[in-house]
Formats: C-alpha cells, structure tokens, sequence
C-alpha cells in the first residue's frame, strides 16, 4: 500500500477510536464508530485475494449493523428521556439494544461469528490491530454506561463468550483463529466483571492488550501462521521461542506470571459479590483456553520439524520487523505480577 495512503488510513483509525472515546453525545459517538470502521476496512482488503475481501466484506457488514443498532437505541433513548447524553442512558430498551450491539462489536458470544473468519482472511497484522486497537471504542463505550446497563445481560453474556472462547479454539490448528478465540475469553471476562467492579476491568483491558500484542508480534515475527510453523521458531530465535512460550502460558493465566493477575482479581471480587456460580464457571472455561495455550507452547519449545538439507530454514532470511515494541510488551507481559498492589491504588 502507498505509504500516503497507509499514513491517512492509520490517521483516520487512531482519530474514529479518539472521537468515541472523548465524545458525551450519542451523535459523535456514533460518527468516531464508522469512522474507524470506514479506515479498518481497506486494511482488511489490502491483500487482494478473495478470503481478505470475504473477511473485509463480514467485517463492514457486521460493523455497520452494530453502528446503526447503536444509534438506534441512541434515538429512543433521546426520544423517551429528550436528552443525547451517553451518560445519560436510562430507558431500558435502549440498554438491551445498547448491549447487543457492543456485544456485537467486541466479537462477544452469542455474536462472536464474524471474528475467527474475518481475522483469517486478514494478515497478522491487520488482525492484531482489529483483535487489539478495535476494542477500545466499544470497551470505552460499556464503561461510559455501565451504570444503566444489565448486570445479568452482562455476566451472562461474559459467562457464554468465555465458554465459547475456550470450547471453539480447542480443534483450531491456526494461530489467528486460535487468537480470535482467546480474545472472545478475555473479553468474556472482561464484561463479566465490567458492571460489578469497573477499575478491574480496566486493568484486565490493559493487560490482554499487552498480551495480545506481544503474542502477535512474536508470531509475525516468526512468520508463524499455523501450529506446524511455530515448530521451526527454534531455528529463527531460541530466545524468541523461550519468550513465546512464556507469553502463551501467560495469556493462560499461568500463576507466576502477568495473565493471573486480572483471573485472580475477577474470581476474587466474583466470591466477595456472592457470585460463586459464575467464578467457577469462568475458572473451568479458563482451562479450556489453558489447553490450546498448552498446545501451541509444546510445539513452539518441545517439538523440531523434520526438515531435510534441501529445506528452507528461516535463520536463513532477516527479520524485517522492528523489535522494541515486542520487547516491552513481552516483557510487561510476563513480570508484572508483582506490580499487582500499585496497580489496584
């Protein structure tokens, strides 16, 4: 792609999420949503081939149903109450609507489909900006008027995306199939605990962007787009393999490292509300994601492909990409456990 093009695109992007996430009236909110769908969708498609334009086309189409459902119930709120004020949000068929349709912009079970398929038809790239920048807007949004909407919807619903999340990544053997499902799980449990306490949320929003970066810059790096080619990192990097694994049993929720921070503090606050149905529910799901986690690491660190002389190895050919950012986000991505008190003054 033009480097203009590419600089007006990514500009467009970054300024949609800012607009949404500065914004107090539904109308704003609203055109910062299509304006950072508008500037997704030729990233999507810049590959020309016939999965990146089905997967820009699920994308467009679902992202536009969400924006109108969303100014939808914006209107009858304005219409019942005679105020736009997204803070403001107190008629209860604008909350369910409300919901659903950040439901179905975050990629939330029951309205998860569109997302394994559009982030296969994408490069890792473009599906770790949709799995990780694209989740800002709407995130800010549940958070703006997380005091009118449904609890019950919302633990329900987190409940079902982290099922879902661990149950349908399990017989994947692609790794962007394989992240859209452990983002569907994080975001499960990010809305389940989203309108009991808000500041956990946050933090388990920052930590799974952390994470998902990290994992999608190893894997770019390695050039990594099946579970088979994560066993030939070995040969690129042996660090890069040792920190991979690292990451993987972190998005897991291993203890010593930084992904049982947010698990630990969402089972901890669900016990003290008295929601203990839910806590294990989420902590047996969590085992589900604990096993492709499991699997990728294994092939990542225990297993060599069975190359011959003949066969191209990649220590042959340079790394392109640039590595401070994987660096900072690895490592945060694995020690930051300790750091858990001062993140929860």
């Amino acid at each position: 792609m033009n480097p203009t093009i590419l600089t007006i695109i990514m500009s467009s992007l970054a300024t949609g999420t800012i607009i949404t996430m500065t914004s107090h009236h539904w109308l704003m909110a609203w055109i910062g949503l299509e304006i950072n769908s508008l500037a997704i969708i030729p990233i999507i498609s810049s590959t020309h081939n016939p999965r990146s334009t089905e997967a820009a086309t699920k994308y467009f189409l679902t992202q536009a149903a969400a924006s109108a459902t969303i100014l939808f119930s914006s209107m009858i709120n304005a219409w019942q109450t005679g105020t736009w004020d997204i803070t403001n949000l107190s008629f209860v068929p604008s909350n369910i609507l409300l919901t659903l349709a950040l439901a179905m912009k975050l990629g939330l079970a029951p309205a998860h489909f569109w997302l394994p398929e559009v982030l296969q038809g994408s490069t890792l790239m473009t599906a770790m900006i949709v799995t990780t920048w694209q989740k800002l807007a709407p995130m800010t949004l549940i958070f703006l008027t997380i005091n009118n909407l449904s609890t019950t919807i919302l633990i329900l619903m987190g409940l079902l995306s982290s099922i879902i999340g661990g149950w349908g990544g399990l017989n994947q053997t692609q790794t962007r199939k394989i992240m859209a499902y452990s983002s569907i799980a994080h975001l499960g449990w990010m809305v389940a605990i989203s309108s009991i306490m808000t500041n956990i949320m946050i933090i388990n929003l920052l930590v799974y962007l952390m994470m998902t970066t990290a994992v999608f810059l190893t894997l770019i790096s390695s050039k990594s787009k099946t579970i088979q080619d994560t066993t030939t990192t070995w040969t690129l990097s042996p660090a890069l393999t040792i920190m991979t694994s690292l990451l993987l049993l972190s998005l897991g929720g291993l203890p010593p490292l930084t992904g049982f921070l947010p698990k630990w503090l969402i089972l901890e606050e669900l016990m003290t509300q008295n929601l203990a149905p839910a806590a294990i529910v989420l902590a047996l799901s969590s085992l589900l994601n604990l096993f492709f986690y499991l699997r990728l690491t294994y092939t990542t660190t225990l297993t060599l492909a069975p190359n011959t002389s003949q066969t191209k190895f990649k220590w042959r050919f340079k790394s392109n990409l640039s590595t401070p950012l994987m660096m900072v986000t690895t490592t945060t991505s694995i020690f930051l456990l300790p750091m858990t008190p001062l993140l929860m003054l």
